[in-house]
């Protein structure tokens, strides 16, 4: 893979990452909710997901979920579910931090953030469709392919990882005002209507 290639494969991800998703807005509110610290088992959770995808991708299960319009949709309604599950989760943790605001904040599990931004990102059928469509632009075909591949994929992943602490720092430089009286509660239920919403489309759609 010629650095020029690699150069525009950087660049094109780079702009494919950055738009605000699902799984962006969960990297903001955990930052929000527990800090950055605390929050990077999420992170690399987020992360790992965009690599399983990648390799799925690249080792053809893109090409067998494009011919299954069945399993498909499974696996697009099973996603729809899981973003309405993490709605009603964190709708219920914004009363909760109503109800409780002056007792001591509780240390999420490590294990439960991972797996949670985990099963967000993996699964969206759609990114794997995606990165089929994506990948092939950028590989040379007088060139081996394991190695092009290998180095696509470290690079998503490290600027998948970037992008995700990004978002998750300017929260927390936010998080003078966000933490303001009720603005946290209110952050917390918008996102909850958000995840619902987004769901709730995926299923009617």
């Amino acid at each position: 893979m010629s650095f020029e290639s690699w150069s525009l494969f950087c660049i094109a991800s780079l702009l494919v990452i950055l738009i605000p998703g699902p799984l962006s807005l969960l990297m903001v509110a955990n930052s929000l909710n527990h800090g950055i610290r605390r929050s990077l088992p999420a992170f690399v959770g987020g992360t790992l997901a965009s690599l399983t995808l990648l390799t799925a991708s690249a080792t053809g299960l893109g090409a067998l979920l494009a011919a299954s319009e069945t399993l498909f949709s499974v696996i697009r309604y099973a996603g729809a579910c899981y973003l309405i599950w993490l709605g009603y989760k964190a709708w219920r943790e914004a009363a909760q931090g109503t109800q409780a605001s002056d007792a001591p904040p509780v240390k999420p599990l490590a294990s439960r953030l991972f797996m949670r931004a985990f099963t967000l990102g993996i699964s969206n059928p759609k990114d794997i469709l995606f990165f089929v469509a994506f990948l092939p632009q950028f590989i040379s075909p007088d060139t081996a392919l394991l190695p092009q591949l290998l180095v696509m994929c470290l690079s998503w992943c490290l600027l998948d990882l970037i992008c995700k602490l990004i978002y998750g720092g300017g929260a927390r430089l936010l998080s003078p005002v966000l933490k303001n009286g009720r603005n946290l509660e209110h952050f917390n239920r918008a996102s909850a209507g958000l995840f619902v919403g987004i769901g709730g489309v995926v299923l009617i759609k």
